[in-house]
């Protein structure tokens, strides 16, 4: 019981401190580049390799269907000034299909608000150029007892590697939080003074067609505002659960995806 009051007055503290205003640091913003500037330098360089290649245990739950997500680096969260890093990665294996045909879902934007509903409102291709895209996704993140509603921009670029691999790498460039959305008083909050919840979305898709399917890891690198001192010890596993558990679903989701463009095509 103790500890269950404990929580509420935390989680209710938690609500009150995110209801406010938190300024994105320069300090944070650079150290989010370096963090990013070091994972780029050590994966891409064996960006054709999955976690299956290397680890036996793992490939054979993918195989039976498992979705794998673990931490990336620091237990998946890194303290920076005033703000959190988020890494996360997580791997599926996709029976049954080519690489091309996941990389058609992956591309198809305008649908990525049925497909990834309801974390996607809205998805549309501004501009394209071969394998790079500028995309505007409208994303719906809940935490806890908040939803924000985040406008974002994002950079995307395909990279093929041979006939059976491919990266991926999407940057956003802009996230603005909406203020009272879906009402008439919709706006947005200045692009770095919100809640805090995401000031960075960076994600990378790793693809490797073989066993009959494709093998698809995807890594999620995030920054949000940091946890209100004091309140680390109740709401941090709490909290350190929500990127794993978001990714879970997407990757889910993408699959289920591939595999229903694999039946129609059959049809």
């Amino acid at each position: 019981m103790r500890h269950r009051l404990l929580f509420v007055i935390a989680l209710s503290l938690f609500l009150c401190t995110h209801a406010l205003a938190v300024e994105l640091t320069p300090e944070a913003g650079e150290a989010f580049k370096t963090y990013i500037a070091t994972y780029e330098s050590q994966r891409l360089k064996n960006a054709g390799s999955v976690g299956a290649d290397t680890n036996e245990a793992e490939r054979q739950q993918l195989l039976h269907g498992a979705v794998v997500v673990q931490p990336g680096r620091n237990n998946g969260e890194t303290q920076v000034k005033s703000a959190l890093i988020h890494d996360w990665l997580g791997a599926i294996f996709i029976p049954s299909t080519t690489m091309s045909k996941v990389i058609a879902i992956l591309q198809d934007y305008p649908r990525h608000s049925e497909v990834y509903a309801p974390d996607i409102r809205d998805s549309r291709v501004r501009s394209h150029s071969g394998d790079q895209f500028n995309v505007y996704v409208r994303i719906v993140k809940s935490k806890l007892l908040i939803t924000d509603v985040l406008n974002t921009e994002q950079d995307i670029h395909f990279t093929r590697l041979d006939a059976h691999h491919e990266y991926c790498r999407a940057y956003s460039t802009r996230i603005a939080e909406v203020s009272n959305a879906g009402t008439a008083e919709e706006h947005e909050l200045p692009v770095g003074n919100d809640r805090g919840m995401l000031w960075r979305l960076y994600g990378y898709w790793y693809l490797e067609e073989r066993d009959g399917g494709v093998y698809a890891e995807y890594e999620s690198i995030t920054l949000s505002r940091s946890i209100p001192f004091g309140m680390g010890a109740v709401l941090g596993p709490i909290l350190h659960n929500v990127p794993a558990e978001s990714l879970r679903s997407s990757l889910e989701k993408t699959r289920r995806a591939v595999a229903g463009q694999t039946v129609a095509h059959s049809d």
